[in-house]
């Protein structure tokens, strides 16, 4: 009996396999993908001009939908590392990878490329029909305007990584309620709460938070209030990294 030799590549198609094999992967990329065109095609199609918004930058505004796409792909994350302790597969996948760690790293890999693929496709589609409503409007812009292109990818980055960084907390709480709540509350709200604080200090650390960073990778052209794409893009990543680690950490020293 020949006994196959556990590599890399081996557990990343086994976590590629479980994602895909999932229903509610199915179900959160449809609604992620749905809730985003949905929402562009209907600001398009109300926007008028001299309505109030004409100071939103424009990927922004076409790309609202990510204030409920942001907790979508965070539960997809949630539902990949807690979904498995609370089924007890866990057990099994550790059995099959002893090492641990290199499941976790599969899984966040796995995730973070299918969720920024499906993303990115769906901000291009998304852009595109609503630019045919806004046509002759102060929202008017295309593809070719300095800073949209970077904007719709950025946007995809960084929703990738909340959803990277969703799952970590999955794997530290090991609970689905537990770590979704963590996610809207000590993720998307309370940093939003802090940064309102009336301390300039607060305020300029409030910049790099997850939210305000995902805001600042989502806009064409960055506003005075906002850290620069680059600067959010790492900070996003650090937060992401951080929670990562956290749980690596963890999964090395708990018992399964």
């Amino acid at each position: 009996m020949t006994t196959l030799a556990l590599t890399p590549s081996r557990i990343l198609r086994s976590e590629w396999h479980k994602l895909w094999t999932l229903r509610s992967t199915w179900i959160t990329l449809a609604i992620t993908s749905a809730l985003t065109i949905g929402f562009g095609l209907a600001i398009g199609a109300t926007y008028e001009t001299g309505g109030g918004d004409g100071d939103v930058d424009t990927v922004l505004l076409v790309l609202i939908g990510m204030q409920f796409t942001t907790i979508i792909i965070g539960v997809l994350g949630v539902l990949v590392t807690a979904g498995e302790y609370s089924t007890g597969m866990i057990r099994s996948t550790m059995t099959a990878v002893p090492r641990r760690l290199p499941v976790l790293w599969s899984k966040a890999a796995v995730l973070g490329t299918v969720a920024f693929v499906l993303i990115l496709a769906t901000n291009f589609v998304t852009f595109t029909l609503a630019q045919a409503f806004l046509s002759g409007t102060d929202q008017e812009a295309s593809l070719s305007d300095p800073g949209i292109v970077r904007a719709l990818v950025g946007n995809a980055a960084g929703l990738a990584l909340v959803g990277v960084m969703a799952l970590s907390l999955g794997a530290l709480i090991r609970s689905v309620p537990g770590s979704i709540g963590a996610l809207i509350g000590g993720v998307l709200i309370l940093p939003e709460i802090i940064a309102s604080l009336p301390y300039d200090v607060i305020a300029d650390a409030g910049r790099y938070f997850p939210t305000k960073s995902l805001d600042a990778l989502t806009t064409a052209h960055t506003t005075a209030d906002m850290a620069s794409p680059g600067a959010s893009l790492l900070a996003l990543s650090l937060w992401t990294l951080a929670t990562l680690t956290a749980a690596s950490l963890l999964l090395k020293r708990r018992d399964v």
